[in-house]
């Protein structure tokens, strides 16, 4: 079956995605999602567009300043106007992890730092026992792709990446290799909504 069938339509029309950090991983989740028909979206950052995201992530000149969250936004008002975009423009702290995300059948993790990364997964896996991870670790640099995949972790956790090449000094995050692990994500996610649990 492929995404144009009505079973497959209806199902990711019901369903209701999370994504927590929308840098050049939950921007390209987001567009990703948006444009299969995900039903709703919650979109979660603090964070405003600046020049330096400019690299990796889906944003354009026009949105500099902007919250990331309403920039997103409007450009999936503009693929797809259909999607119910909900936005969260506020730091994810453990306390309001179930207060953000409760409710939702997957939840992204697209966090930039291992401790927040760590913070947002155990929170959810512990505290919302019916939600499923899809988390990212290790894209950094220009290795070959091939390493990128996605793995199944526990019973919820889906982990995508290379698990090694994380950001450093000389080996900083390029556009290519995060959108080809946001891809990753976004396609469990779709796996997960029609019923695919294995990777």
């Amino acid at each position: 079956m492929d995404v144009d069938t009505p079973e497959i339509h209806g199902k990711l029309k019901n369903a209701k995605v999370a994504i927590a950090g929308l840098g050049g991983l939950g921007s390209h989740i987001a567009v990703s999602l948006a444009r299969i028909g995900v039903g709703m979206l919650l979109l979660v950052d603090d964070d405003v567009v600046d020049l330096s995201n400019l690299n990796r992530q889906m944003y354009f000149i026009k949105h500099l300043g902007m919250p990331k969250t309403q920039a997103l936004q409007e450009q999936i008002e503009q693929i797809n106007p259909l999607v119910h975009v909900k936005i969260r423009t506020v730091r994810v702290e453990d306390h309001h992890v179930v207060e953000l995300f409760e409710g939702y059948d997957v939840m992204c993790e697209a966090f930039d730092t291992q401790e927040a990364k760590a913070m947002l997964v155990s929170a959810a896996l512990s505290r919302l026992p019916d939600l499923k991870v899809v988390a990212a670790s290790g894209m950094a640099g220009y290795g070959s792709s091939n390493g990128i995949c996605t793995e199944r972790r526990m019973k919820n956790l889906y982990v995508c990446g290379d698990g090694e090449a994380d950001a450093a000094a000389g080996m900083g995050l390029m556009a290519p290799r995060v959108q080809i692990c946001a891809g990753h994500q976004a396609n469990m996610v779709l796996r997960l909504l029609v019923g695919l649990e294995d990777v």
